[in-house]
């Protein structure tokens, strides 16, 4: 019966041996595989990872080219035209670039004179602006200043719209002025006839609301 015991144990402890001899010899394959197959790994990702980067590289020089070859870059230009009842106007700026995709030409220092006739001009200036030929708008700011010929007051305003069909002026986002009868401050303006008429508008603190019109408008 003694013998039988430690025949028993001397099985279990060979049996405990082959076992642990069996998970060293799997974790040691295990262990060989991943020192074979993770650097290959590192190098497939770092090989992609730069393939991408030069890729992106080269695709954005080559989309900037294509962008900047399509752009028309203008200096100093002067665009003529006339309102609907013929009232001459200029749009010019000390730069232009005209977007391909949409036609527009984004101004740098835009400088917009309304022809009244005569001594009558209003002049518009502003850092930069939007000229849609097409939808014959001009919006301009910020920092715009207007020197309003028609009723002698000047004008500071974060934008200013114009429409090049009527000639008409408008803002919404507050303005200041200074002219013949003092000082004003409105929410809202709108230039209307190139000058003609001066409407102000305010809410808030801007409470102010009226029309200015030159002497001898009959307004």
């Amino acid at each position: 019966m003694t013998e039988h015991g430690e025949q028993s144990r001397i099985e279990a402890d060979e049996a405990r041996v082959a076992l642990a001899g069996a998970r060293w010899r799997a974790r040691s394959r295990r262990v060989k595989l991943y020192r074979r197959v993770l650097p290959i790994v590192i190098l497939v990702l770092a090989g992609g990872a730069l393939t991408w980067t030069v890729f992106r590289t080269v695709m954005s020089g080559v989309e900037r080219k294509a962008s900047q070859s399509q752009e028309v870059r203008l200096d100093a230009p002067l665009f003529h035209g006339q309102d609907a009842q013929g009232r001459a106007f200029t749009v010019g700026a000390q730069g232009a670039v005209r977007d391909p995709d949409t036609g527009k030409f984004k101004l740098i220092g835009p400088a917009l004179k309304l022809n009244l006739g005569g001594r009558k001009v209003t002049e518009l200036t502003a850092d930069g602006g939007i000229y849609d030929e097409q939808a014959k708008t001009v919006t301009i700011g910020p920092n715009v200043r207007i020197s309003d010929g028609g009723t002698g007051f000047v004008l500071t305003t974060p934008e200013a719209v114009v429409d090049t069909s009527t000639g008409n002026v408008t803002g919404s986002k507050g303005v200041q002025g200074s002219g013949p009868i003092g000082t004003i401050n409105a929410s809202s303006y709108a230039i209307y006839d190139q000058g003609q008429r001066v409407v102000f508008d305010g809410a808030g603190d801007n409470k102010v609301k009226g029309v200015l019109t030159p002497k001898g408008s009959g307004g």
